[in-house]
C-alpha cells in the first residue's frame, strides 16, 4: 500500500505528459511536392518561395501556401568554394529574406557531423529560383573551432543593426555582426557572441531563429537528434531577451547559455520530431516553418507550417 501514492503520481505524471503532446495542433494543410528539410520561405509580389536543404537549395513556388510545385533551385550550378566544405556540393539550412529591396539568402555548406563548415550568402533581384548570385563566405569554422558554422539567420534589431545567429551541437549556438552595406562580417565588431548551449553531451541543439516581437528578441532552436525517420527526436524551443544578443531565458527563468528552453512543438501521433524551423511573417500572423517525419509514411520528412499565437505573458505557441 505504500507503493500506491508513487504509482498515482506516476500515472499522474504520464497522463499531464499525454495531454500536452495532444495540446500541440497538426500541420496546416499543405499538399503537392512538400517532401523537405529545413524550410524557409518568404512571400514575393507574385508568389511564395520556399527554398530547403540539398539540391543545390530546392525551390517550391505556391500561390496560396497550400499547394507547393517544385521549382528548381535557388543555384543553377554549385560555386566553386562549395568544394572546400561539402565533397558533394550539398547546401543546407538556407534563410531567406528581403532587406532594402533585393533578396538575401544565407545558407550552411558542410558534412554531417563535421565542424568544417561554412555560412555563404547569395542576393537576387526577385527572389525567384535560378536567380541567385553567390557573394561567397560569410563565416567559416574547422575542426579545430569549438562551433559550428551551420544554421544561419539573419536578424536586423530594431536599431538596424544586423546580426547573424548560427550553430549545431559543439557548443551551440553563436551569433557576429553583420555590415548591412555587404551582408557580411562587421569590421569592428569582431565579437563572437553566445546565445544557447546544453550542460550534456552531444550539446544537442541548432537551427536558431531569431524574431523581435513587443520589446523582446525570441530564440527559436531546434533541440535533440534530427534526420532519423521516426526515431527522429527533434522538438522546437524558445527563450527571449531584452536584447539581441541576450542572455536568453525560457519561461522559468532558465538561461539558455544552461540548457534552458520552452518547448513550442515536439513529436505528437504521427507528427515526429518537428524542427529545422524558420519564422515568417505574413498578412494573417507569424508563421512557423518546419519540417517533421510523417510516422503515417514510414518517417518522410514534410512540410509543417502552422501560425503562432501570442499568450497574455508574451509567449508563443502554435495554433
Amino acid at each position: 500500500m505504500r507503493r500506491l501514492p508513487r504509482i498515482v503520481a506516476a500515472a499522474a505524471s504520464v497522463l499531464a505528459l499525454t495531454a500536452a503532446a495532444l495540446a500541440y495542433p497538426n500541420p496546416g494543410r499543405v499538399t503537392g511536392d512538400v517532401v523537405v528539410h529545413d524550410p524557409t520561405m518568404i512571400r514575393t509580389s507574385s508568389n511564395y518561395v520556399l527554398y530547403s536543404t540539398h539540391g543545390y537549395l530546392e525551390a517550391r513556388t505556391s500561390t496560396d501556401r497550400i499547394t507547393f510545385t517544385r521549382a528548381g533551385s535557388a543555384f543553377r550550378t554549385p560555386p566553386s568554394w562549395w568544394r572546400t566544405y561539402s565533397s558533394a556540393n550539398d547546401p543546407w539550412a538556407p534563410d531567406i529574406s528581403q532587406q532594402g529591396g533585393r533578396y538575401l539568402m544565407y545558407y550552411a555548406v558542410s558534412s554531417f557531423g563535421s565542424n568544417n563548415s561554412a555560412i555563404g550568402l547569395a542576393t537576387s533581384s526577385t527572389g525567384q529560383p535560378g536567380t541567385w548570385s553567390d557573394q561567397g563566405v560569410v563565416y567559416a569554422t574547422t575542426t579545430s573551432n569549438d562551433h559550428n558554422a551551420i544554421d544561419p539567420n539573419l536578424l536586423v534589431d530594431a536599431s538596424g543593426r544586423w546580426w547573424l545567429s548560427f550553430g549545431s551541437y559543439w557548443t551551440g549556438i553563436r551569433m557576429i555582426r553583420l555590415d548591412p552595406a555587404t551582408g557580411k562580417r562587421h569590421s569592428s565588431d569582431r565579437t563572437l557572441y553566445h546565445l544557447a548551449t546544453r550542460p550534456d553531451a552531444p550539446y544537442a541543439v541548432e537551427a536558431p531563429d531569431i524574431i523581435r516581437h513587443g520589446t523582446y528578441y525570441y530564440l527559436f532552436a531546434s533541440y535533440d537528434r534530427c534526420c532519423a525517420g521516426t526515431s527522429s527526436t527533434y522538438k522546437i524551443k524558445v527563450g527571449r531577451s531584452t536584447s539581441p544578443t541576450g542572455p536568453y531565458t525560457d519561461r522559468a527563468g532558465t538561461p539558455m547559455l544552461n540548457g534552458g528552453g520552452t518547448t513550442v512543438l515536439e513529436t505528437h501521433g504521427a507528427i515526429i520530431g518537428p524542427g529545422g524551423q524558420s519564422v515568417m511573417s505574413d498578412v494573417d500572423g507569424d508563421l512557423l516553418v518546419y519540417h517533421y517525419y510523417d510516422g503515417n509514411a514510414g518517417g518522410t520528412p514534410k512540410l509543417g507550417v502552422n501560425l503562432i499565437g501570442w499568450d497574455s505573458a508574451g509567449w508563443p505557441y502554435v495554433y
